[in-house]
């Protein structure tokens, strides 16, 4: 979203980005350009140990964060910075609402792909529903997907509901909204688009939301998302020294927790493959590695934290062994980089399912009976991906969807094109 307020900013939108109370110590590095202001989720020391469950975290923000968001947007309109548009985001359906009240245009905001948000939204309507069968799920233009294709949250929706109800009401008041507005491009999924919408008209793609400096140079400076650390030029520097496409770069992003068995298995995989590795692995996940596997050697390097986009636009990068969250995979596409597939929750399994066999970008790493990759599994991936003719065709693919997704951003592109209708619309309000 804050992308998306670089880009909107740049043609001439005044924004004003919020977030809860909590999170906005995270936001380290905002353009001055773009107004910063913050809503309350009721736990502005945050929720850990507060709230008794998610279940009341949840129920807490639907009904203060309502409240702390009209208060903001009368604020704003009594310091004379009126507000013509909310664009929320689609976990918080009630948005609209407030968009309604305060008479002002309301857009929602899909931070995933439309394929998942498809899966959400027909559980919603009452046409998925659990437990899901051996036969697997049909559902309009999105091919045969199995229950270990799926969110994670539909495996134990018995014992835990309180996630999946939560994302599915993303999609319970979506038809109120006067636009919606999704993090992906329309060439890589036309097909679900197109279907939805026959459903929700004002639906336009608008990704991939990246910054600007790694897809199209437009905004000047644009390197991070603004909850970045400091720069670990460490990564850079090994990588310098390396051959092109040798390195493997390995990370799970900021939320991924892998079991000791796991770790063990990836750092022996890694140490097997006889491949150069860049591993970005948390400190707290760093205790956990086998006790003689190095941190740094002659072939591999951990670190606790790199700039990811970097690392990925570096030549010296052959493949990303990925979570597969959607920030992370359309990174990868954005700028060419095969993936190796090992989602661990939520919609990485969705999303893995399309990288390895819709698009067909990367190989998905097949898990054992305990839900391990083990090494031998993952060794034979990385030859897969740097050796193999399979190997040659992931690249190639990658490459194609890597010139779209630039293509998508750029002048008459279709994600431009959308952009720019949504901000006519915006001008045209402001002039009538």
């Amino acid at each position: 979203m804050l992308q998306f307020s670089k880009l909107l900013q740049h043609e001439g939108v005044k924004v004003t980005l919020a977030t809860t109370v909590f999170y906005s110590k995270n936001m380290k590095k905002l353009p001055s350009s773009i107004a910063f202001e913050t809503i309350s989720d009721g736990f502005d020391n945050g929720r850990v140990g507060v709230a008794k469950s998610l279940k009341e975290y949840l129920d807490t923000f639907w009904q203060v964060g309502q409240q702390s968001l009209e208060e903001l947007i009368e604020k704003l309109g009594r310091k004379g910075n009126h507000v013509d548009c909310l664009i929320y985001d689609s976990f918080f359906p009630w948005g609209v609402d407030i968009a309604k009240k305060c008479g002002v245009v309301g857009a929602v905001f899909l931070t995933q792909t439309l394929a998942l948000s498809s899966i959400y939204y027909h559980f919603n309507i009452g046409k998925l529903q659990v437990p899901i069968t051996k036969h697997g799920v049909s559902l309009p233009e999105l091919p045969q997907l199995q229950l270990e294709d799926l969110p994670s949250f539909f495996c134990n929706y018995a014992e835990d509901s309180v996630i999946l109800d939560f994302l599915s009401a993303q999609f319970s008041d979506i038809h109120k909204a006067d636009w919606v507005l999704c993090n992906t491009l329309y060439e890589l999924e036309k097909e679900i688009i197109n279907w939805t919408m026959k459903i929700w008209p004002k639906l336009r793609t608008i990704g991939p939301s990246i910054p600007s400096m790694f897809i199209n140079k437009r905004i000047e400076n644009d390197e991070d998302y603004g909850d970045a650390q400091l720069t670990n030029e460490e990564c850079l520097k090994w990588l310098d020294d390396k051959p092109k496409a040798s390195v493997v770069y390995i990370s799970f992003g900021t939320m991924v927790a892998l079991n000791d068995e796991q770790l063990e298995e990836l750092a022996y995989g890694l140490k097997g493959s006889g491949s150069y590795f860049l591993w970005a692995i948390r400190d707290s996940e760093q205790t956990k590695l086998p006790k003689d596997f190095e941190l740094k050697s002659e072939k591999g390097l951990v670190v606790a934290w790199c700039s990811q986009l970097k690392i990925l636009a570096h030549e010296a990068i052959s493949c990303f062994v990925t979570h597969c969250g959607w920030n992370s995979s359309l990174e990868a596409l954005s700028l060419g980089v095969p993936m190796i597939a090992m989602p661990q929750w939520s919609d990485q399994y969705t999303n893995a399912k399309f990288i390895a066999d819709v698009w067909k970008i990367g190989i998905r790493a097949e898990v054992d009976e305990r839900k391990i990759v083990t090494k031998e599994v993952l060794k034979h991936c990385i030859w897969e991906i740097m050796d193999s003719e399979r190997g040659k065709e992931v690249k190639s693919n990658v490459f194609q969807w890597k010139t779209l997704a630039v293509g998508a951003v750029a002048e008459g592109g279709s994600s431009h094109k959308n952009i720019k209708e949504f901000m006519d619309a915006l001008f045209h309000l402001h002039t009538t």
